[in-house]
């Protein structure tokens, strides 16, 4: 397993995040949506997302892993969510593709649920892009139960998602 740091993040990583964002958004999902959507992704734009989505979503956070040399490599965020179901959001989840398969995706996921435990959050969900096997698999792995779908547009294609959720949110904190 790679060393590493993980922590809460703050204004300055987001330039970092938004690289590791646009860079992991070209590799897990090509093929998945629009090479044109794909290709038309700006590490600008995805900076004053980020930046916007830590100071103006509620409760929003993001927690960073960062290796040996400083870099970041990955990241997860989280938000509170006005659901019947479900207390929390886990937002969103990116590794550096060189960085999947070593174990950093349950360290992040395990940042975010410990945060919201802290918060008195007692559940999350999160939304999976329904052809990423991958991403279906991981969260599968770590328990989560499907329990709504959706459909959304990147690039004018229409994909479908579905939701995992777990109740007890202390169940992915390592």
């Amino acid at each position: 397993m790679i060393s590493l740091k993980i922590k809460k993040a703050n204004e300055e990583d987001i330039k970092a995040v938004s690289r590791v964002y646009v860079d992991s958004w070209r590799t897990t999902y090509h093929g998945l949506v629009p090479d044109d959507y794909l290709d038309s992704l700006s590490y600008k734009e995805a900076e004053q997302r980020w930046l916007h989505f830590l100071n103006h979503e509620h409760e929003a956070f993001i927690y960073i892993a960062v290796n040996n040399a400083g870099n970041i490599i990955g990241f997860a965020s989280g938000k509170s969510m006005d659901d019947e179901n479900f207390d929390g959001e886990l937002y969103s989840l990116y590794l550096l593709q060189k960085c999947r398969g070593l174990g950093i995706g349950r360290q992040l996921v395990s940042a975010i649920a410990n945060h919201f435990k802290e918060k008195g959050f007692t559940s999350i969900m999160v939304w999976v892009m329904e052809k990423n096997k991958s991403g279906l698999g991981f969260y599968e792995r770590m328990g989560g139960k499907k329990y709504l779908r959706r459909k959304s547009e990147f690039g004018g294609m229409v994909v479908d998602d579905v939701a995992y959720g777990w109740k007890d949110v202390s169940v992915l904190i390592k």
